[in-house]
């Protein structure tokens, strides 16, 4: 099992059941700058609830490269994961632009 709202007990059996739902809209990410949790993406679900992922569940989404380094609060970070509800991508070269990338293909899913 991938996922159950938490209000209405609906499952999704996999991830890609869970992109593919219309009732289902990426809404935020809330950052994690501590390595030792991750960030949670942030969905609103057809039945009014918001759920919670954490976003290393789709980081095989990511095609792009990986930067070792955290540029956030420097001249280069744009702050766009300071914001939850910003979900552009990110130009900088920061280990966080790939977790924007993932936002992006979340968005672009097709849906059933």
């Amino acid at each position: 099992m991938f996922k159950t709202c938490t209000c209405c007990n609906h499952s999704w059996a996999a991830r890609s059941d869970f992109l593919r739902d219309r009732g289902i809209t990426i809404v935020g990410y809330q950052a994690s700058f501590d390595d030792t949790r991750p960030g949670l993406f942030l969905f609103n679900h057809s039945c009014r609830t918001t759920l919670a992922i954490q976003a290393g569940l789709f980081a095989d989404l990511s095609t792009g490269p990986i930067y070792p380094d955290t540029k956030t609060g420097g001249p280069e970070c744009p702050g766009l994961c300071l914001r939850e509800d910003e979900l552009g991508p990110c130009p900088a070269r920061c280990k966080f632009a790939r977790i924007r990338e993932v936002i992006q293909v979340i968005k672009n899913h097709e849906k059933s």
